[in-house]
């Protein structure tokens, strides 16, 4: 997952992690070497959705989408949207990639890299959706500043969401939580919690897909899970 080099919360220029794990197959990597290019965001230039698909579309966001089941079901779900996803780890790439080929999705982007370095090339208000789903928790204290949930990357994506676009973030750490919940308590006059009771919070919204990292800490570890839903206002 991407974050903000240390000590600096206006700088974008550092990567936390791993960015490969086990070795790629032969299928994946030539996932990899072909569709990939075929389909990557502009290394320059503005990020909008005429210059990516074409023509004029509600255009999503996910950052750090891990294996890429999210974006490619929500693509699915809706072919007339396009949708951008942001991955430092090449393994999750070419994950998103067998997804994107399998399911013929003519409307996805990806960048294999830092998602900051591509969401501030989006034009303010251009995006309808933001999905940050489990982001990497760096739970010790001397590591909060890379959690990509912090004041800069926040701020940047109520700049970069539409009036009434929406920030999903979802997550199954504890320390996370309370941290994302105090950090977004200083945004209010940016976005409002889309919220109506513990349900709210505790079980999944529909149109929200599962990720496998989501069943796996829940079923394998016993986590408990959380969704958040805010507006731009």
């Amino acid at each position: 997952m991407s974050a903000f080099k240390e000590g600096d919360p206006t700088t974008l220029n550092r990567l936390y992690g791993r960015s490969q794990g086990k070795p790629l197959r032969a299928g994946q990597q030539e996932l990899v070497d072909r569709l990939l290019p075929q389909i990557s965001v502009p290394a320059e230039g503005p990020v909008t959705s005429d210059l990516l698909f074409g023509f004029d579309r509600p255009l999503h966001f996910e950052i750090g989408f891990g294996g890429g089941e999210h974006m490619a079901e929500r693509a699915d779900m809706l072919p007339d949207h396009g949708f951008i996803g942001a991955e430092p780890f090449v393994n999750g790439v070419a994950q998103a990639l067998t997804h994107v080929r399998d399911r013929t999705l003519a409307n996805v982007r990806i960048h294999h890299g830092d998602a900051l370095d591509v969401l501030k090339r989006v034009p303010d208000g251009a995006l309808t959706m933001v999905y940050l789903l489990h982001p990497d928790p760096w739970p010790k204290n001397k590591h909060a500043k890379r959690r990509m949930m912090n004041d800069g990357p926040v701020r940047m994506i109520a700049d970069k969401l539409k009036p009434g676009g929406e920030f999903r973030f979802g997550t199954d750490h504890a320390v996370y939580l309370r941290h994302a919940l105090m950090v977004m308590r200083r945004f209010t006059d940016e976005f409002e919690w889309v919220v109506e009771g513990r349900s709210s919070w505790e079980n999944r919204p529909s149109g929200w897909p599962e990720t496998r990292y989501e069943h796996k800490a829940r079923t394998v570890y016993g986590h408990e899970v959380w969704y958040f839903r805010f507006r731009r206002k």
